[in-house]
C-alpha cells in the first residue's frame, strides 16, 4: 500500500467525522424542533440557531463521497450500488430536511407545523439510516468475485444495525441538545439542559450493548485489538466528559466532548476497516482492499495537490462563518423570523 492510499483513507475519514461533527448537532437541532420546542416562538429559536450554517455543514458529506468517487473508485462503486436504498432514504431525508427551512418560511400560520414535522423527520432518517450503514458494513457484507455486494434483506436490517441507527441518532440528538444550550439563552436553554442530562443514562445503556455485539458481530477486537479498545474507552470517556460539564454548566466543554465522541466512533470504524474498506462475510471470501479500490498513483497525487491547495480555504471560511455567527440566539432576536 503506497503512502498516498493511506492518506486518502484517512481524509475520507477525516471528512465523514468533520460532517457527523459539524451536521450532527444540526439533525440534533431539528430533531429538537418537535420534541424539545413547546410553541412557536421556541422553535423560531432553534431554527434561528442553525439558520446560517446547516446547509454549509452538508458540504463535508459531498467532499467525502466526491473524495471516495475520485481516490477509491472501487470502494464508491460497491458502497453506493450495494447500499443503494439506505442511500436513497438518506438523501430523502437530506431533501425533505432542507426544503423544510424554505417551506416552513413562507407557508401560513397553520401549516408551519407540517415542515416542522418534516424537517425533525428527515433530521432524525439520516443519522438513523447512517448509523444501519455503517453498522452493516463493519459487521460484514456478502460480497462476490469482483466486490461487489450480493447482499439480503437481513444483511442490512438485523439488531446490530438497528441499534448503531438508533445509537447514533441519539448521539446527534444530544449533540444537538448540547449545542442549543451553548447557541441559545431563556426556558429553552435550561431545557435542553434538562433533557440532555436525562438522555445520557440511556446512552450509557445504549454503549455498553453497543461494544458487547462489536465484539460479537465484527472482528475489530481480533484484527485491531489496541486501538479498537484504546478508541473504545476514548469514547466512554468522552461521554462521560460532555454529562459531567452539561451538569456544571460548562457548554462549551460539553458541546466539543459530545462532537468529539462522534469523530471517535468514526476513527473506530475506518480503525477496524482498515486494510479493507468492504469486509466479506461469506466464509473463505476475500475482502475488498484500499490497494483494490483505489485510483492511479498519478490521480491520487494530483487529487493531493489540489486538496492541500484549497483546503486552508475551506477551513478558513467554516472558523470565520462560525466567528459571525457566535452569539447566543434569544426569542426577542427573532420577532417576526417565520414572515
Amino acid at each position: 500500500m503506497s503512502g498516498l492510499q493511506l492518506l486518502w483513507f484517512v481524509l475520507i475519514g477525516v471528512l465523514f467525522a468533520a460532517f457527523f461533527f459539524f451536521e450532527g448537532f444540526d439533525f440534533g437541532v431539528g430533531m429538537a424542533v418537535r420534541t424539545l420546542a413547546f410553541n412557536r416562538s421556541e422553535r423560531n429559536q432553534l431554527i434561528g440557531a442553525i439558520g446560517p450554517v446547516w446547509d454549509g455543514n452538508e458540504v463535508w458529506l459531498i467532499t467525502a463521497g466526491g473524495a471516495m468517487f475520485a481516490s477509491l473508485p472501487g470502494w464508491y462503486a460497491s458502497l453506493f450500488s450495494g447500499y443503494y436504498l439506505i442511500l436513497l432514504l438518506i438523501l430523502v431525508g437530506l431533501i425533505i430536511r432542507g426544503v423544510s427551512f424554505e417551506f416552513r418560511s413562507r407557508s401560513e400560520e397553520s401549516k408551519k407545523s407540517i415542515w416542522e414535522w418534516t424537517l425533525t423527520i428527515g433530521s432524525t432518517m439520516v443519522p438513523f439510516f447512517f448509523g444501519i450503514l455503517f453498522m452493516s458494513l463493519i459487521q460484514g457484507m456478502p460480497l462476490d468475485e469482483n466486490g461487489n455486494i450480493v447482499a439480503a434483506f437481513t444483511d442490512f436490517i438485523n439488531p446490530f444495525s438497528i441499534l448503531g441507527g438508533v445509537a447514533l441518532t441519539l448521539l446527534c440528538y444530544l449533540h444537538g441538545l448540547n449545542y442549543i444550550a451553548l447557541k441559545t439563552t431563556g426556558i429553552i436553554r435550561d431545557r435542553a439542559k434538562n433533557y440532555a442530562q436525562a438522555s445520557y443514562w440511556i446512552l450509557y445503556l445504549g454503549l455498553i450493548v453497543f461494544f458487547v455485539l462489536l465484539y460479537l458481530k465484527t472482528d475489530f477486537f481480533t484484527v485491531h485489538p489496541i486501538s479498537t479498545v484504546l478508541l473504545s474507552v476514548l469514547i466512554v470517556m468522552l461521554t462521560i466528559v460532555a454529562n459531567i460539564a452539561m451538569v456544571k454548566g460548562k457548554e462549551l466543554l460539553a458541546f466539543l466532548s459530545s462532537g468529539a465522541t462522534l469523530v471517535t466512533i468514526v476513527g473506530l470504524l475506518f480503525s477496524g476497516l482498515f486494510p479493507r474498506v468492504l469486509i466479506n462475510s461469506v466464509v473463505g471470501g476475500k475482502d475488498l482492499l484500499i490497494v483494490q479500490a483505489s485510483s492511479s498513483p498519478y490521480t491520487l497525487k494530483i487529487m493531493s495537490i489540489i486538496a492541500l491547495t484549497i483546503l486552508p480555504f475551506v477551513l478558513g471560511y467554516t472558523i470565520w462563518t462560525y466567528y459571525i455567527f457566535r452569539k447566543r440566539i434569544k426569542e426577542t432576536d427573532l420577532v417576526g423570523y417565520d414572515k
